[in-house]
């Protein structure tokens, strides 16, 4: 009677509703079952699958030592607070296990693995790893499996463009030291490499895999991709046995990255077959090459053939129309994109800047506040460009109510609010919002912040101040610097402390002709037509030319 109720529960429970679990429960406790643990441990299993661990953890705090000593159970427990995202419990009931007379085992590990890579512990993750080699687990696919993805999220982790060989490394021995490696994970050690351009380790493997498959050719080509190899990235599409559209695409981006817009256009039109995916890469292309009316005829001709854009194709094309001052252009975009708060901050974001730099500021502010969810780009940007249109005392006022709202500025929040600050002449409100950084917000000041308040305050006759600022600060002056220092001299027509500037400006051997020019004007607004003439020739002498104004009009 018993094995029969067993083997029904066993069949019921993969797909009872959470109301039938509570009556299986109950049949549970009310019957012989409660004794059985491997239908207890099914039972609590089932128990974490819908979506929250309140239940189950209800359950496990009324159990005696008998179940929540076992092995089975805690294993529940800790699948469960995995696949719920509770992974701190989840590693709290591992550490508790030895206290509970428990050793882990390959059902143990992957879901604790997996927990140590969600929470970025790393170094619990390598504590993991040195039980796993101690008691034997180091060959189980599922163990090794867990334990390359914690070092390749490790890898990941680190900052972009910025490779960790010692992390890469260690990856590569997990790789190596796997009994069975499906083509797979063959693929994704060969993508992580090409993630951090090393294409000679990552054409290494594919050279030596016993198989490959579409995904080990396209993940190869990605690499030479990112370090422009063009003849590598050809040679090996061209061997490729069959190619999906990815590859058609990849190459796409091997000729826009090696600035070959017109190889790229060929593989464009000749592809077999393009999905938006495509359109998105060529016309992204001309929009980071600063194409951007073919940009434009691009997006019409993908309009035409009936393809649609997805938030990737708005956000390329209304980056394009901000560079052209494309207003009208940009407005047709907004009416075909119709709901564009579907899309979320990223879309809105690139809506608020083509109106703002097209100079439609207030169809920008008002885009700005019907947008529900804004993060700290979009108000970085809304401040920018406020401030870019003269309205600086309103941009400082978006920066404090950005703060009211719970949102934590970064370096870009603080470079537009002091921008704002310093075309605005704002200098006690520049002065706290710069002080602020690192003493409010932990954010230590770069070299641009240093320059934007050094210009506020050599704009307003505090050169001394500026000065000091600069003797100070802990980087090495640029040449925005000292002209903006020169700037606050030609202010208070401080001639000497210019020649001392325009002294450590000429070191950098920068070819700005902004310093000489300034110094130029400075000595003859004077009546010093010899110091102004000696200024004009060192820009001859360093072969540097003052350009002439230009400004183009795109036809809408």
């Amino acid at each position: 009677m018993a094995y029969s109720l067993e083997l029904k529960l066993s069949k019921l429970l993969p797909q009872c509703t959470f109301k039938h679990l509570k009556q299986i429960h109950a049949l549970i406790v009310t019957t012989s079952l409660n004794q059985n643990i491997q239908t207890f441990s099914k039972f609590l299993r089932r128990s974490t699958e819908f979506g929250t661990m309140e239940y189950p953890n209800l359950i496990f705090s009324q159990l005696g030592p008998q179940f929540s000593n076992n092995i089975m159970i805690q294993n529940a427990m800790i699948r469960g607070c995995d696949a719920n995202g509770l992974f701190e419990q989840c590693l709290h009931l591992f550490d508790e296990m030895p206290l509970r007379g428990l050793k882990p085992h390959n059902f143990t590990y992957p879901y604790v693995l997996n927990s140590c890579s969600k929470l970025g512990w790393f170094r619990k993750g390598k504590q993991v790893h040195c039980q796993i080699v101690k008691d034997g687990f180091e060959s189980n696919l599922a163990v090794v499996n867990a334990l390359f993805n914690v070092y390749v999220k490790m890898v990941d982790s680190g900052d972009p463009g910025v490779v960790n060989c010692r992390k890469l490394n260690d990856a590569r021995r997990v790789f190596d030291d796997m009994s069975v490696k499906p083509i797979e994970l063959w693929n994704r050690m060969i993508s992580l490499y090409a993630s951090v351009c090393d294409v000679q380790s990552a054409r290494e493997l594919f050279d030596v895999m016993a198989e490959r498959d579409i995904v080990s050719w396209n993940s190869m080509i990605t690499g030479y991709a990112e370090v422009r190899d063009v003849g590598n990235a050809r040679d090996l599409f061209e061997r490729m046995p069959e190619k999906d559209v990815v590859s058609w695409t990849l190459m796409i981006r091997v000729y826009a990255n090696a600035r070959d817009l017109k190889t790229a256009r060929r593989f464009f039109e000749i592809m077999p077959c393009k999905n938006v995916v495509s359109w998105n890469s060529m016309i992204s292309s001309y929009t980071q090459h600063g194409q951007h009316e073919e940009s434009l005829d691009l997006f019409v001709q993908m309009q035409f053939n009936g393809i649609v854009p997805d938030k990737y194709t708005f956000v390329s094309i209304l980056s394009a129309c901000s560079q052209l001052g494309a207003l009208e252009f940009g407005k047709w975009i907004h009416y075909v994109i119709e709901d564009w708060s579907q899309f979320g901050a990223i879309l809105g974001t690139a809506l608020i800047d083509m109106y703002a730099k097209c100079g439609d500021i207030n169809r920008a502010f008002t885009l700005f506040i019907k947008l529900g969810k804004r993060d700290v780009f979009c108000w970085n940007v809304m401040i920018r460009c406020v401030a870019i249109h003269g309205r600086t005392e309103d941009a400082v006022k978006i920066y404090s109510l950005m703060q009211k709202n719970g949102l934590k500025p970064n370096d870009f929040t603080f470079t537009a609010a002091l921008f704002a600050c310093s075309h605005g002449g704002l200098v006690k409100e520049g002065e706290r919002i710069f002080y602020s950084m690192e003493r409010e917000f932990g954010v230590e000041p770069k070299l641009e912040h240093y320059g934007c308040i050094i210009d506020l305050l050599s704009r307003n006759g505090q050169l001394e101040q500026a000065v000091r600022l600069v003797k100070e600060m802990p980087h090495k002056p640029d040449i925005a610097i000292w002209g903006a220092l020169l700037g606050g001299c030609r202010e208070r027509s401080h001639l000497k402390l210019a020649e001392e500037v325009m002294e450590k400006a000429t070191e950098l051997e920068a070819n700005e002709s902004g310093v000489y020019v300034l110094l130029s004007n400075m000595h003859a607004s004077v009546g010093q037509w010899p110091e102004a003439q000696i200024a004009r020739e060192r820009m001859e002498e360093k072969k540097i030319w003052k350009n002439t104004g230009r400004s183009t009009v795109y036809a809408s």
